[in-house]
This record gives structure tokens, sequence and C-alpha cells, in this order.
């Protein structure tokens, strides 16, 4: 069945009426009937099947027929910092980590981020990545979205970052004695972990030891050198492969 996600509408049964984007997605897009059955999810975890009982111009109505169960939430809650690149690949990174599970994205100016964000232009961007961010939750079965936060400095995502209990990874090209493979399969899984990754023009030396002193693993993903939006995408899928739900039992899940 096809997947809709209704935010802070979805009631646990009775009549609902669908608007905006998503009824002129099942109108307009997919052309779907009266009749047709279909998955709304709210984006907190529930998940209805229901009915389409009429569609007019302006709306769709749907009727819920019952709760159904969803897909787990990772075990492990990634907070991903993710400097801000330019718009298609940071698009693409998105909703590729989004489909892998991170609870969180925290994007970052640092000192050579090229791509600055005008005021007035953010709440537009915002809006973009959370429809992102919406698309592939429904593409992938995910029923929780991420939260998504606006753009603050490096400096910020440093003295923010969590003391305890979390994990704290710093992306680097030019670290050439740890790497994150070795870190995860050597360190007891922790339920959170922070994960930086920098710009196309990487961390200056002044950003590296701020993250080493603020208690940051600082380590490289190998001998490529990969675009900021592949590393991103590796490094979660690797947290999730090691730690996560990438596997049928979660180290953090073992009785």
């Amino acid at each position: 069945m096809r997947r809709f996600i209704i935010e802070n509408s979805a009631p646990s049964s009775g009549a609902l009426v669908i608007t905006g984007r998503e009824a002129r997605h099942i109108r307009n897009v997919l052309r779907m009937k009266e009749g047709e059955k279909l998955l709304i999810m709210d984006g907190k975890g529930h998940v209805f099947e229901s009915t389409i009982t009429g569609i007019d111009p302006r709306q769709v109505l749907v009727t819920i027929n019952k709760s159904i169960s969803s897909l787990p939430s990772s075990p492990i809650d990634i907070t991903l910092s993710q400097a801000l690149i330019k718009a298609h690949p940071m698009d693409y990174l998105i909703q590729k980590v989004t489909e892998l599970g991170v609870n969180s994205i925290a994007p970052f100016y640092s000192e050579r981020t090229i791509i600055k964000i005008k005021p007035g232009h953010l709440n537009n961007k915002m809006g973009r990545w959370m429809e992102i961010t919406k698309s592939a939750c429904k593409q992938c079965g995910r029923p929780v979205l991420p939260s998504l936060h606006p753009p603050v400095s490096f400096e910020e995502i440093i003295k923010d970052s969590p003391g305890n209990n979390t994990l704290k990874i710093l992306l680097w090209e030019h670290e050439h004695e740890k790497d994150l493979k070795t870190l995860l399969q050597s360190t007891n899984p922790l339920p959170h972990i922070l994960p930086i990754v920098g710009p196309e023009g990487g961390f200056s030396p002044n950003e590296i030891n701020l993250a080493r002193e603020a208690g940051f693993h600082i380590v490289s993903l190998g001998n490529r050198i990969l675009r900021t939006e592949t590393a991103a995408v590796s490094l979660v899928s690797i947290i999730q492969y090691e730690w996560g739900d990438l596997s049928i039992k979660s180290p953090l899940l073992k009785n």
C-alpha cells in the first residue's frame, strides 16, 4: 500500500481529511480512487491502514480502519552534524541519511564552508529539507521523522555536544592512525552517537583541535578521499551496520 505522512492530524479511528501536497499527490499524480487502501503515518511512529472515501479538488477523505505495527526505530540515536554543502549534494545527503535512520540532522557553518544561506531564505530551505525527509520516510517505511535543526556555527556544535553516554566522532581525511571501523569494533556500543562531517574544503587545524579538546574521536574512512555527501552516507551506514539496525540483531538489543 502507498504511504502518506499526515503530521499531527491522524486520529486512531474515524474520518480524516487530507489536504495540501499529499492530497494533490493522491489525486493528481497517483490518480487513486475511492475504495483504495493506503497507509497513513503521523511522523511520530504511528501507522494506520485507511480507505479513501471521497475525493474532490481541495481534499481527500479517508476512513481509518485500524492501527498497524510499524518498523522499529534504530536502537542507536544518531545526530549527524553536517557542514553545509551545495544544494543538490545536501539534498541527496539528507534523503539518504534519513533512509538510514538518523534521529537528527544538524547542519553547521565552518571556516571553510562555501555555502551561506541568507536569513530570508532559511525558512524555504528548511521547508525543502523537511519535504525531503518526509519523502524518504515514506519510501523506506520509516514511521518517525528525523529532527531537522537550523544551521549554527561549528563552535556551537562543539560547545553543545553532550558529555555522557555519547560517542563523539569527527571525520578527517588527514587522519592516518585511527579509522571508524576500528573505533566502533573496539568500543562498547553507546546509545547516542554524534558524528561530524565537514564541508568540501575540509576542516581547519583549529577546528580539529577544538574537537579533540571536546572529546571527539578524530577518524578516517580509509585511504580514499570521498566527497562529503558520500562520506556522510558511508559513515551512517557503517555505524548502523556495526551497532544499529543494518543487521538482524543489534549489539544494543542483546539480552
